[in-house]
C-alpha cells in the first residue's frame, strides 16, 4: 500500500496553486500563492479539487477573527468537492477517482486538499461537483444544531435569522423535507419572496417588521420551539420573546456582537434552553460520527435529487476577494463557490 501511495504522488505535481493572506484586512489581501503539495497522513486523503465552497467564517478568518485550529491549514475553505488523488494509510472506504465532497478545517482555495476519509461524502451519480462543495459546511452544521442540538421535530415551528444565507437556505429545505415549519428573517422584500420560493413558511423583512410582533402574530402568541440564531448581541433577548414554553435556542455565530444580556427569571420560568455550537474546532472523531447521521438521515435526499443547495455564483479560484465582496455585500442568495 505504501509503495503504491508514494508511486500515485509520484505523478502529482509537486508544488500547487492556493488562495491566502498574509496579513488580515480587506478581501484584497487575498492572493495567489503556491505551495507544496501536502501528503495525507493516516485515515487522510488528498483531494484534487474542483471547486471550493466560501462560508462566511472564511470571510471572519480572513480578517483576523477566527484563526485556524492547531494543526490546521493556515489557507482558507472549509469545504470541496472534487476526486480523490491519493489515499492516505489505512483508507479503505474510499477509491482513488471517486468523487466526494468533503468537510474540511482549512485549506480548501487549493488545487489539493486534504481531508479525513471520515469526514467525505460520496457524490452522487449525475451530481455536479459545484452544487457538490456547497453542501457540507452547511448542511454538517444545519443538520448538528437544528435536529441534534436543536432538538427540532417533525410538527414544530422554527425561527431562523439569514432566511437567504447558505445557513438559511438549507434550515429551509431541511425543514420542509422532515415536517418543520421554518419562519426566516430576510433584509429586503426580494429575499424574503426567494425564502418563500425555496419553502420557508414565512419571511419576514426584519429593516420594515419588527420581527419578536411578527413571530407573534404568525404564531397566534406560541412562539416557535426553536430560534436558530446567527446574530447573537442584542438579538438575543429579542429572539427569546419568540420562542414557545420550554423553546430551544441555538447560537452558531455572533455577527452583532458575542455579548447579550436577558433576563435569567424569564429562561427560568418559561423553561428554555440556550446552547451555542462551533463545528471547525470539534474533534475528528465528532465530525466522523456526524458525517455517519447526515449519510444515514439526510444522504438519501441527496442522493434522490431531492436536497439541492441554492447556488448563487461561481467565481475562479483566483478572484476568492471577488467572492468574499459578494458575501461581505450581503446581495448573495445561497451558496458561493470557487471553481478550482
Amino acid at each position: 500500500m505504501c509503495g503504491n501511495r508514494e508511486f500515485m504522488l509520484a505523478n502529482l505535481p509537486a508544488t500547487m496553486t492556493a488562495v491566502g493572506f498574509e496579513t488580515p484586512g480587506d478581501p484584497d489581501v487575498l492572493k495567489p500563492v503556491t505551495l507544496s503539495l501536502p501528503r495525507p497522513g493516516p485515515g487522510e486523503v488528498l483531494i484534487k479539487v474542483a471547486f471550493a465552497g466560501v462560508n462566511r467564517p472564511d470571510v471572519v478568518q480572513r480578517k483576523g477573527n477566527y484563526p485556524p485550529p492547531p494543526g490546521a491549514s493556515p489557507i482558507p475553505g472549509l469545504e470541496v468537492a472534487g476526486i480523490v488523488a491519493v489515499l492516505g494509510e489505512g483508507v479503505s472506504e474510499l477509491a482513488v477517482g471517486q468523487e466526494v465532497c468533503a468537510l474540511v478545517s482549512g485549506g480548501g482555495y487549493a488545487q489539493y486538499c486534504l481531508a479525513k476519509a471520515g469526514h467525505c461524502l460520496p457524490v452522487p451519480d449525475g451530481m455536479p461537483l459545484d452544487p457538490a462543495a456547497a453542501l457540507p459546511e452547511t448542511l454538517f452544521t444545519v443538520w448538528h444544531n437544528v435536529f441534534e442540538r436543536g432538538y427540532a421535530r417533525e410538527g414544530e415551528t422554527i425561527l431562523v435569522h439569514g432566511g437567504t444565507s447558505g445557513i438559511g437556505t438549507m434550515a429551509i429545505m431541511l425543514g420542509r423535507h422532515f415536517g418543520i415549519d421554518v419562519i426566516v428573517t430576510c433584509g429586503s422584500p426580494e429575499k424574503c419572496a426567494e425564502a418563500l420560493k425555496i419553502g420557508a413558511a414565512h419571511a419576514i423583512d426584519y429593516k420594515a417588521t419588527d420581527f419578536v410582533e411578527e413571530v407573534a402574530r404568525l404564531t397566534d402568541g406560541k412562539g416557535v420551539n426553536l430560534v436558530l440564531d446567527m446574530v447573537a448581541g442584542s438579538y438575543v433577548a429579542r429572539n427569546l420573546k419568540c420562542l414557545a414554553m420550554d423553546g430551544r435556542h441555538v447560537t452558531i455565530a455572533v455577527q452583532g456582537g458575542a455579548k447579550a444580556e436577558i433576563n435569567m427569571a424569564v429562561v427560568m420560568s418559561r423553561r428554555y434552553t440556550l446552547t451555542g455550537s462551533t463545528l471547525r474546532p470539534r474533534s475528528d472523531e465528532f465530525k466522523a460520527l456526524l458525517a455517519q447521521e447526515i449519510l444515514a438521515n439526510a444522504w438519501p435526499l441527496v442522493e434522490s435529487g431531492a436536497l439541492r443547495p441554492i447556488m448563487d455564483a461561481r467565481f475562479p479560484l483566483a478572484d476568492a476577494a471577488a467572492a468574499h465582496a459578494r458575501m461581505e455585500a450581503g446581495d448573495h442568495i445561497g451558496k458561493i463557490v470557487l471553481e478550482v
